[in-house]
Parts: C-alpha cells; sequence; structure tokens
C-alpha cells in the first residue's frame, strides 16, 4: 500500500510518500518513495501571541499546495496529515484545518501530546533490533515540544509531551548573538524545570538506551561525526559517546548565527534555533547521566521518527 505521510511541527513541515508491506513475522515496514523537509516556522511566535502568524500560514499553505501535486504525482492511496505543538496552542487553529482541508481533501488530525509520544516512539524504534525487556527513551526535540517515551517490546510504558522545544526556547531566552551566559544559565534552568515534570510520569533513571530523533538531534550528531555536509546514511543509527555529543552541543550553542551558517551541513532554517535544541539535548543527555549512574554512555540517533510513526499509522487506517 502508498501512503503519504505529512508531519507538520513548529519549525518545519515534513513530506513521506513510502510503500507499506507487511512482513513474514507480522511486522510492517516502510520502502521511502519520497522524503523532503521545508522549513516554514508555523510556530513563529506562537508562544507570545497564541494564534498562528498570517505569513506563518502562508508559507506552510504554500508547501502543502507542493506537497499536494507530488502526492498526485506518486499513486498515493491514503494520506495522513498530522500537526503537532504550535497548532495545538493556537486560538485560530480552525483555520488552519480548513487551510489543509482545502489543499490536500483531508482533515489534519491534531495531535495530543501523547499521541505524538507514541507516533515518535513507533518510528524511532522501528529500525532498531527487536527490543524484548530492553527499555529504550525516545526523545523528540521538536521546535515547540520535546516528547520523553520509555517503551520495550510490547510498546510505550509511559511518555509525557514538555512545552520546550528550539523555536519556543530561542524567542523565549536565546534572543541574543551569541546567547549570553546569563541567557544560558536561564535557559538551563528552565530545562531542568521541564524534566522534573517528565521524571514525575516518565521513569527516566530506569532506561537502558537512548535514541534522539528530529532536525535539532539530527544537526548536531552530524557536527558530532565531523561532517562536511548532512549525509542522513552516516547520521541514521548512528552511536555516539555522550561527552562527544556534549561537546557537539556545548560548540553549536557557543557560535554566532554566521558561524552556524558556514556549517556544511547545517539547514538555513535551523541556524538561528540550533543553540536552543543543543542546550536542550546537552542538558537532557547530562541528567540522563546522572540518573542513570553512568549505565547510560551514549546516544543512539534515528532519522525514522514521527513521520514514519505517521506513515505506518496510515496503512492502519
Amino acid at each position: 500500500m502508498r501512503v503519504a505521510a505529512i508531519d507538520c511541527g513548529t519549525n518545519s513541515i515534513r513530506l513521506l510518500i513510502a510503500d507499506v508491506t507487511q512482513e513474514p513475522h507480522g511486522c510492517q515496514s516502510l520502502r521511502d518513495v519520497h522524503r523532503e523537509m521545508r522549513v516554514v516556522r508555523l510556530g513563529q511566535d506562537v508562544d507570545v501571541t497564541g494564534s498562528l502568524a498570517p505569513e506563518a500560514l502562508a508559507r506552510t499553505f504554500a508547501a502543502v499546495d507542493d506537497y499536494a501535486a507530488i502526492i498526485a504525482a506518486h499513486a498515493v492511496e491514503q494520506v495522513r496529515f498530522v500537526a503537532t505543538s504550535a497548532t495545538r496552542d493556537a486560538s485560530n487553529r480552525d483555520e488552519f484545518v480548513a487551510g489543509i482541508k482545502e489543499r490536500l481533501g483531508v482533515e489534519p488530525e491534531v495531535v495530543s501530546g501523547a499521541q505524538e509520544a507514541a507516533l515518535s516512539f513507533s518510528g524511532a524504534v522501528s529500525v532498531l533490533p527487536a527490543l524484548g525487556a530492553k527499555k529504550v527513551l525516545v526523545v523528540d526535540l521538536g521546535g515547540g515540544s520535546t516528547e520523553f517515551v520509555v517503551g520495550d517490546g510490547n510498546g510505550v510504558l509511559s511518555a509525557l509531551s514538555a512545552n520546550m522545544g528550539c523555536v519556543r526556547f530561542t524567542e523565549r531566552y536565546l534572543q541574543a548573538d551569541p546567547p549570553t551566559e546569563e541567557q544560558i544559565a536561564v535557559a538551563e534552568a528552565a530545562v531542568q524545570e521541564k524534566l522534573a515534570e517528565v521524571l514525575a510520569v516518565v521513569p527516566l533513571a530506569d532506561i537502558d538506551q537512548v535514541v534522539g530523533v528530529a532536525g535539532s538531534i539530527t544537526t548536531i550528531t552530524a557536527h558530532a561525526l565531523g561532517l562536511v555536509r548532512y549525509q542522513s546514511e552516516a547520521i541514521h543509527a548512528a552511536v555516539v559517546p555522550l561527552e562527544k555529543v556534549d561537546a557537539a552541543a556545548s560548540s553549536l550553542l557557543s557560535m554566532t548565527r554566521a558561524q552556524r551558517a558556514e556549517l556544511g551541513f547545517m539547514h538555513p532554517g535551523r541556524v538561528d534555533v540550533i543553540g536552543a535544541g543543543a542546550l536542550i539535548w546537552r542538558t537532557v543527555l547530562r541528567t540522563l547521566s546522572q540518573l542513570s549512574g553512568g549505565r547510560v554512555e551514549s546516544a543512539t540517533t534515528s532519522e525514522h521518527d514521527i513521520l514514519d510513526g505517521i506513515a505506518l499509522g496510515a496503512a492502519r487506517d
């Protein structure tokens, strides 16, 4: 079955067209036909105004018009559109929903944080070996929110969506270029506050492995690996020691935007917000190292995330 999945987040909108096949052991697998990402910054100023800006809606609708043409050219049988943090928070979400339905003929699902977490876990672990009893934490670091999902071979055990992301924290805390030490300290304290909320629900101290997904984490991984250009095949399934991730995140956080823009692996739409993403990921991993007593020594990066979970779900609809 050929499906199209669209993930519309706070910073980017992504399209995956894939063929879904049933494997002999009962699981479904995806074969990519077309995959692309555009930075539209739908969540521009949502944290301040509470509504989607007209220019942000226009950028997003233009991308969806293009996606609709691509979908039509690929004989897709099922389309699923999922919107996450920025749309959940917006007072004018009805305008967004109507615009998407007009362009694609399907109603976008504005998913809850719990639904987003389950989709992220499904996509991220779809390429890992059988988990069995091993407890894996999937961290999906987005523009407006970050999902923390713990699961094993039987599925999700616990999850929480925290209102922190690279766009939200850039606008709220890291306005200077580069961020000042004072801004960094305030932002780190805010991350710790959010992590305390996560810990009340998600048993972070019990995990055996951590998998990070989404653009901030893949970009930090590219820097940790010393890549001169973005290479999905090198980034996907990369297992990087925590100290190397920490050093890469600290480097990106301290750079000016002009310096980040010169990095060959850096998407132009991430130049201004990757510092906040780096700060969040660095703080999360430092906390996990402490909570696990050093048992968690590395972070795995997956290029498969909520978008893949949306596609797998579309085939079951």
